[in-house]
């Protein structure tokens, strides 16, 4: 990252929620071609949230904290803030004098911009103001938040339209945070309704929608040249397992979560 940060634009995208053996499941089966054409052979990576919920682990992915490989250490890391004694920082790692990624990513001339999805990026309330409050430039309308079942149809036609304003040489730091696997999520299911709620295959079938549009996304970033993309999720979510229901808890289905980073390189399919 160290060569890579200054001449390549980053894409970092959170599909918020989503469980490890779903995201595997489906890259396996076929059922998520767009995402499954950019990951290694051996499909997504198992690795471990840095938190249990959405704002605890965006402000510890924000300093440079992405999930961790689920094997043992140390990992060396892609980003850190410069800190004595850190294990996981080495010469190939990006290390900023800021207080967080984003801040660091504009020192060294990025255009930062966030296009929320969860509540957390709303900025309707203080709360939902910090995590946005980080970027340059924030997005957010209730059209891309996790009520809507066209979230992220609407998030990426925002990012493109924020890629196409870009003059040329400004290098671009976006980050999306993809609502459409958080709950609700019942209405991304054929023939499903709100009475039989959200389920590990509603789930499942808010992938397969995400993967049906995340083309236009890569297309875009990778439009002024080739550029690195991170995707990942933030935490993993329970439905009913071993009697859990939803995050912010400490169980195997919150912890485990997907990770895969690639370059897009220019030209990328839609």
């Amino acid at each position: 990252m160290s060569e890579v940060v200054g001449h390549d634009d980053l894409l970092l995208v959170t599909l918020d929620t989503l469980r490890y053996d779903v995201a595997a499941e489906l890259a396996a089966a076929g059922r998520i071609p767009n995402l499954a054409r950019h990951l290694p052979a051996g499909g997504w990576e198992r690795r471990h949230a840095p938190g249990s919920f959405t704002y605890a682990s965006h402000q510890a992915i924000f300093a440079g904290f992405l999930p961790t490989p689920a094997s043992p250490g140390p990992h060396p890391r892609l980003f850190a803030a410069r800190f004595a004694g850190s294990e996981t920082t080495e010469e190939r790692t990006f290390v900023f004098d800021t207080p967080d990624l984003v801040s660091g990513l504009a020192a060294a001339g990025y255009r930062t911009v966030c296009i929320g999805g969860v509540g957390f990026f709303n900025q309707r309330a203080p709360l939902g103001s910090v995590l946005p409050g980080m970027f340059q430039e924030a997005h957010w309308e209730p059209g891309f938040g996790v009520a809507s079942p066209t979230s992220f149809e609407a998030q990426v036609a925002r990012a493109e339209q924020v890629v196409a304003g870009l003059p040329r040489g400004q290098r671009l730091f976006l980050f999306v945070n993809v609502s459409a696997l958080h709950q609700p999520n019942w209405f991304h299911r054929p023939g499903a309704t709100p009475d039989a709620g959200d389920s590990r295959a509603t789930h499942a079938a808010a992938l397969e929608y995400v993967d049906a549009h995340i083309g236009r996304l890569f297309a875009a970033m990778s439009s002024r040249g080739r550029a690195f993309a991170i995707v990942c999720s933030d935490h993993g979510t329970a439905y009913g397992d071993d009697g859990y229901t939803g995050h912010r808890l400490g169980h195997e289905s919150v912890w485990t979560v997907p990770y895969a980073h690639f370059f897009l390189e220019p030209g990328t399919a839609r």
